[in-house]
C-alpha cells in the first residue's frame, strides 16, 4: 500500500492534465469536434476541476503542507476553471478559431442599400460579442440608424421594416416567417434565438444565416435559387435581440434553428462597400448614454 500512495497522489492531477490536454487539443484542430471541446471547456471541466480543488484545499489545510502533487492539481484547477469564466456568466471569452485557418472564408454583399453601422463586428471581442459563440464567431450586428436609442418603439428604430437583401445568389436552405416581435430594450421569450430568419447555402457549400426578420416578411422558400440583392425580408425585431438590426454570419454546418450555437463559424467579408472588408464595431458608455464607435458602410452601386 506504501508504493501504490505515491502513484493515488498523482491520479487526479493526472486525470485533470490528461482531461485538459485532450480537450484543448480536439479545440485547436478545429470542426464540429473542437465546438464539442469548447463546451467541455466552459462548462463540464470547470465543475470537474472544482470537485478536486475543494477535497485539494482541506487536504492541505489539514495537513497543513502542499506537496507537488496537491500544487499541481491546485494549478490544473485554476487552469481549468478559466473557461469557466464565460460557462459561468462571470467574463466572456473569444472562441479561439484562428481567422487564418477558418475555411473557406466567403465575400458577399451588404445585406442591404442602405448606409450600415456596424453595431457589432470584427475579430476582436471588444468590438464583436458574438466572438465567443462558436458558430457566430465572426458575425455582424448591422443597424440603420436612429438605434441604440433606448426607445421601447420599434419604429423609432431606422433599420425596423427595411428590405433585407440577399448577399450571394444562393439556395434558400430553410426559413421562420411565424415569430413574434419583441419590445425593444428587452429580450424576446423566445426560445427561437434566429426569430425569422432566412438562411441560405452559398456555392462553397456554406451557409449565411440572416436573423430577426419581421415576421410575415420572408419572401423566399426553402429549395427556391435567389440573386445576389434579391429583397428576401425586412428587418425586425424577432427572437434573441434587443433592437431592430440585421444579424448574418457565416458557418459550415446546416444551421439548426432549435439548437443554435452547434456549428463551426467561419469568416465573412463584404465586397462593393465604402468601407473595410470586415469592418469592426463597437460601443461605449458616454453620460449615461450609448456611443457607437463601428464603422458606416454601405453598398457601393447604391448610389
Amino acid at each position: 500500500m506504501s508504493r501504490a500512495r505515491p502513484l493515488l497522489r498523482w491520479l487526479v492531477p493526472g486525470l485533470l492534465a490528461l482531461s485538459l490536454a485532450c480537450a484543448w487539443a480536439r479545440l485547436l484542430a478545429g470542426g464540429l469536434g473542437g465546438v464539442t471541446a469548447w463546451y467541455l471547456l466552459i462548462s463540464l471541466l470547470p465543475m470537474v476541476a472544482l470537485l478536486a480543488l475543494l477535497p485539494t484545499l482541506l487536504y492541505a489545510a489539514w495537513k497543513r503542507r502542499f506537496g507537488p502533487a496537491l500544487l499541481a492539481t491546485l494549478l490544473l484547477g485554476l487552469f481549468a476553471l478559466w473557461p469557466g469564466a464565460w460557462g459561468f456568466g462571470v467574463a466572456q471569452i473569444r472562441y479561439p478559431g484562428s481567422i487564418a485557418n477558418a475555411q473557406p472564408p466567403v465575400t458577399v454583399r451588404l445585406p442591404s442599400d442602405l448606409p450600415l453601422r456596424v453595431l457589432w463586428g470584427g475579430d476582436a471581442l471588444r468590438t464583436n460579442r458574438h466572438a465567443f459563440a462558436p458558430d457566430q464567431r465572426w458575425a455582424y450586428d448591422l443597424l440603420v440608424e436612429p438605434g441604440q436609442n433606448g426607445s421601447s418603439r420599434l419604429q423609432d428604430y431606422g433599420c425596423w421594416g427595411t428590405p433585407v437583401l440577399a448577399p450571394a445568389a444562393a439556395r434558400v436552405h430553410l426559413t421562420r416567417d411565424d415569430q413574434p416581435e419583441g419590445t425593444p430594450g428587452s429580450f424576446a421569450s423566445t426560445a427561437q434565438a434566429f426569430g425569422n430568419f432566412v438562411s441560405l447555402e452559398l456555392a462553397s457549400g456554406t451557409y449565411l444565416v440572416l436573423a430577426h426578420l419581421q415576421p410575415g416578411s420572408v419572401r423566399v422558400h426553402a429549395g427556391e435559387r435567389v440573386s445576389e440583392g434579391q429583397p428576401i425580408g425586412r428587418c425586425g425585431n424577432s427572437g434573441h435581440t434587443t433592437e431592430p438590426h440585421i444579424h448574418i454570419h457565416h458557418q459550415r454546418q446546416p444551421p439548426d434553428p432549435d439548437h443554435p450555437g452547434f456549428a463551426e463559424g467561419l469568416p465573412l467579408y463584404f465586397r462593393d462597400s465604402d468601407g473595410p472588408a470586415m469592418p469592426q464595431g463597437g460601443s461605449t458608455v458616454e453620460n449615461g448614454h450609448v456611443v457607437l464607435q463601428g464603422a458606416v458602410v454601405r453598398h457601393r452601386s447604391s448610389g
